[in-house]
């Protein structure tokens, strides 16, 4: 961590599940101080509880800011003295977004370019962008507004170019497992309910990822990233149906009756895909295999429409999107050591003692 020593970190959208994991990781780092900028401020009162009671000895690295992004003031106020930023304020509700899609705009879109802004202005050295798989051939609102925010994103990036005092990429990622508001604390919160697991389709298939792998893929972008790179991290994926199954058997050991939960099937959502794209082929054709990563170059060509009808990709037509129906598939094994990693679901098999109130199952 010593990219980080003495340096000071805003996180937009701090009190969401990602603000929480990086928290975790950064706060026992020589780091010098984290600020996170949100507008709910009862998540803020909690996170501040939480630390002055379970983390005294670091809980001053932690400044809190009040805030939209949507507001430009806001963002300057919170920026002045930043190192670094991790851009993750967002609307991320697929059905909320479908019927309310300005305000994801207003968040997203523009909120996000008010953050590049502000850091541009303030000289902050880096940012990086959290973006979603729903963003790679978007059919709802929610991923729309995503993949407007990475064009804008990336355009900022190329526009500063290489040797510019602040850089700009962004990270896409797949389905954060038991991130608040998701599909796992859902289900395990039906299962203790005695209702059924509802499933939209069993065959639909999720990237998995948890919550570290997201910091993971943050802090590689933010350390091997240029302007207007995009970085996706390789992940397995699973199906609905398989992830239910793999709830069930492990939260049998609890109570055997949960291996019994009825699981029905009430179709597929406003917005909703099959599978998700983490990198379609036409990032795919200038994508750098980094081993766990792909990193994808912002395409440098200039405002030359010309460039666009004369030199083209012959080998295009051969390329494949990378998307969680071709990725590697797990089976029920593979996803119960998967959901293992979660720490509400070690929580409540008594692995660990619990660090929340016994009825919020998210990270």
């Amino acid at each position: 961590m010593s990219v980080f020593k003495d340096k000071v970190l805003l996180i937009t959208g701090g009190t969401g599940s990602f603000g929480n994991a990086v928290l975790r990781r950064f706060l026992d780092s020589d780091i010098k101080e984290i600020r996170i900028l949100s507008r709910d401020e009862k998540k803020q009162d909690d996170m501040r509880h939480f630390l002055q009671a379970q983390r005294p000895d670091v809980a001053g690295k932690v400044k809190f800011f009040i805030g939209n992004v949507r507001q430009r003031e806001a963002v300057d106020f919170a920026m002045g003295g930043v190192d670094y930023v991790f851009s993750a304020a967002a609307l991320k509700q697929v059905p909320s977004c479908e019927f309310f899609p300005m305000e994801a705009v207003r968040t997203n879109v523009e909120g996000t370019n008010n953050v590049l802004l502000s850091a541009i202005a303030h000289g902050v050295k880096n940012v990086v962008v959290l973006s979603t798989d729903k963003a790679a051939y978007p059919i709802n609102a929610m991923g729309i507004s995503k993949a407007m925010m990475e064009k804008v994103a990336i355009a900022q990036g190329r526009a500063l170019g290489e040797n510019a005092a602040t850089t700009i990429c962004c990270t896409r990622y797949g389905n954060v497992m038991a991130s608040r508001g998701s599909v796992i604390p859902l289900w395990v919160e039906q299962m203790m309910e005695g209702k059924p697991i509802t499933i939209t389709d069993p065959n639909m298939t999720r990237f998995m990822m948890t919550l570290d792998d997201a910091v993971d893929l943050v802090v590689y972008a933010f350390t091997h990233g240029k302007n207007g790179d995009l970085f996706v991290q390789k992940a397995p994926a699973a199906t609905l149906s398989t992830l239910a199954q793999a709830l069930k058997e492990t939260y049998s050991k609890i109570d055997p009756k949960y291996g019994e939960t009825e699981v029905r099937v009430i179709g597929t959502r406003h917005g909703e895909k099959l599978y998700e794209t983490l990198v379609t082929r036409e990032e795919m054709s200038r994508a750098i295999d980094m081993g766990d990563y792909f990193r994808i170059p912002c395409d440098s060509r200039e405002l030359n429409y010309d460039n666009y009808f004369t030199k083209g990709n012959a080998d295009m037509s051969k390329i494949e999107d990378y998307h969680s129906h071709n990725t590697r598939r797990l089976d029920v094994e593979g996803m119960k050591a998967l959901l293992l990693k979660l720490r509400f679901v070690r929580e409540d098999l008594g692995l660990e003692p619990k660090m929340k109130s016994k009825d919020i199952r998210s990270e």
